[in-house]
């Protein structure tokens, strides 16, 4: 409705506004809402921050306080309120839709399907437990206990197996471009940027610590990370730079390692879940059959220089970053990874528990895993195994 603001004390007219009442617990966070529609001056802002300051059991909200209390009352979980922050910082359209799937409950969903058949699960050995003299329930539900929990393990492991994916596209798919000094990484790095962003000398070790550039390339977030020159030193400065240099290669998904064309390798090697290019550089220096010698060994030629190779990288990277682009991924932050991985090394152990016939201990684990579960979203509720046991089974009837 439209309203007019006015100071209680003064009379004033603040200003002519609307007023959206939203009644709990229908409201975003459960709790009676009222939204303010002000013309956007900065004066008017201020002034009404101002008043309503000044009123009694009035205060500013803390930075994530209404997605917090939306939580809190049940109107969204965890992975649900994960998803609204990566949303609002999403920069790049991999990144809006990957947050947006979380937003809608991608995650949400699942876990709770995985929750079901936790509780399935538990009901069955908790019965076996406590109510194998009833006549309803029946003999040795070990068996299909741990066939639920064992189908359960499966599509959390499936879930956990994808390179980090969600992470890397959250965090933007780094890559470090390293080699000895005068290799032309600050050059390769500015090109790319198309911008100066690294001082270019002929000067071994100009660059002395990292600077990082972030591009869009096919709607994926790409780091560029230019690090200082790899060789032996005794500059304590310049020793700093190399190790820096040497860690944030280990760290990046994909490394373009520079050798001048003619030099020898500096000898980089990647981990083995990381990618690692060997580019030759300053391809304008070399005549047209050195080039097609290059060609033929299947070597990468680029000059920054002339502009030689740098379309052909390009597009290398945009095809290798948009790996990561495709399908959503299910799990896009380590806390939920590290909740993951809990609840699946506690299926895990209650399964190898069923060999020995141990139903207790098999009950814990299946209960910790829950509790690993309902980390992720944040919902822990061990009642509703009491309650799938007497819906299950006619105990007491």
């Amino acid at each position: 409705m439209r309203a007019r603001l006015i100071d209680p004390d003064s009379r004033e007219t603040l200003d002519d506004a609307l007023a959206l009442w939203f009644q709990g617990p229908k409201s975003e966070t459960g709790e009676d809402m009222v939204e303010l529609h002000l013309h956007g001056g900065r004066a008017i802002l201020t002034k009404v921050f101002s008043v309503l300051g000044g009123i009694e059991g009035f205060r500013p909200a803390e930075a994530g306080e209404f997605t917090r209390r939306a939580v809190l009352n049940g109107k969204m979980d965890l992975s649900h309120a994960e998803g609204l922050g990566d949303l609002v910082s999403a920069e790049t359209e991999a990144q809006r839709r990957q947050a947006m799937h979380q937003y809608q409950g991608a995650l949400s969903k699942k876990v709770e399907a995985w929750r079901e058949k936790l509780i399935e699960a538990m009901a069955l050995i908790e019965a076996n437990l406590d109510f194998s003299d009833e006549a309803d329930v029946p003999e040795n539900l070990m068996t299909p206990a741990a066939r639920v929990a064992s189908e359960m393990l499966s599509e959390i492991e499936a879930a956990l197996a994808d390179a980090r994916r969600g992470e890397r596209l959250r965090e933007g798919f780094s890559v470090a471009i390293a080699g000895a000094p005068n290799a032309g990484k600050s050059t390769l790095l500015n090109v790319l940027a198309q911008r100066d962003v690294a001082i270019v000398s002929d000067i071994p070790g100009t660059t002395r610590d990292v600077i990082e550039v972030a591009l869009d390339l096919s709607g994926v977030p790409v780091v560029l990370i230019d690090t200082a020159g790899i060789r032996e030193t005794s500059d304590p400065i310049e020793m700093e730079g190399v190790r820096r240099a040497t860690e944030r290669a280990a760290a990046a998904d994909l490394v373009l390692l520079l050798e001048p064309v003619g030099s020898g390798s500096i000898g980089l090697l990647a981990r083995e879940d990381q990618t690692l290019w060997r580019i030759q550089t300053k391809a304008d220096l070399i005549d047209s059959d050195s080039k097609q010698s290059l060609s033929q060994h299947d070597s990468f030629a680029i000059s920054a220089k002339t502009g030689v190779g740098i379309d052909v990288l390009l597009t290398r990277l945009a095809k290798e970053a948009e790996r990561f682009a495709g399908q959503p991924a299910l799990v896009t932050r380590a806390r939920q990874r590290v909740a993951l991985r809990e609840a699946a090394a506690r299926i895990s152990s209650a399964l190898m528990l069923t060999k020995a016939g141990q139903e207790e201990l098999f009950a814990e684990e299946l209960r910790l895993a829950g509790r690993a579960l309902g980390r992720v979203t944040g919902r822990v509720d061990v009642e509703d195994v009491l309650d799938k046991i007497f819906s299950s089974f006619c105990i007491g009837k």
